[in-house]
């Protein structure tokens, strides 16, 4: 099982070839999104810009998503712990050592990645330019 988390306000190709990736690590991916509070929270007021149901449904329509859960919290190191994923993956841009919960998915033999992270592909870089 592969387990990854994120906002994924704005469905970008920088997601879908994550995902993409993150499926082709394993059999079954599980994606945890952020509540829209939590998304406020990271954001800013303005975010997110579709609601939790409708990202939720987005992302399950994927071919490389398998399930998709929510988390409230800061962080889903809960959800992680409940689920006890045998791949934890993020994207490029998260070193190792700062992915929540990585800790804990190595102490049972687990591995964590980092994948492949396209510049400039990001929901807030698209949010950017639509404000000029």
């Amino acid at each position: 099982m592969v387990f990854t988390n994120g906002c994924f306000d704005i469905l970008h190709i920088g997601h879908v070839r994550y995902l993409q990736e993150a499926k082709a690590l394993g059999d079954f991916l599980v994606v945890a999104i952020n509540t829209d509070q939590s998304v406020k929270v990271i954001k800013g007021p303005s975010r997110p810009i579709q609601n939790e149901s409708d990202r939720a449904e987005i992302l399950a329509a994927l071919g490389a998503v398998d399930f998709v859960t929510y988390f409230s919290e800061d962080t889903p190191e809960k959800v992680i712990g409940q689920i006890k994923p045998d791949i934890l993956v993020k994207g490029g841009d998260w070193p190792v050592d700062k992915i929540v919960g990585a800790k804990f998915v190595m102490s049972y033999g687990g591995e964590v990645r980092t994948l492949q992270f396209i510049e400039g592909r990001s929901t807030t870089s698209i949010v950017d330019k639509m404000k000029n």
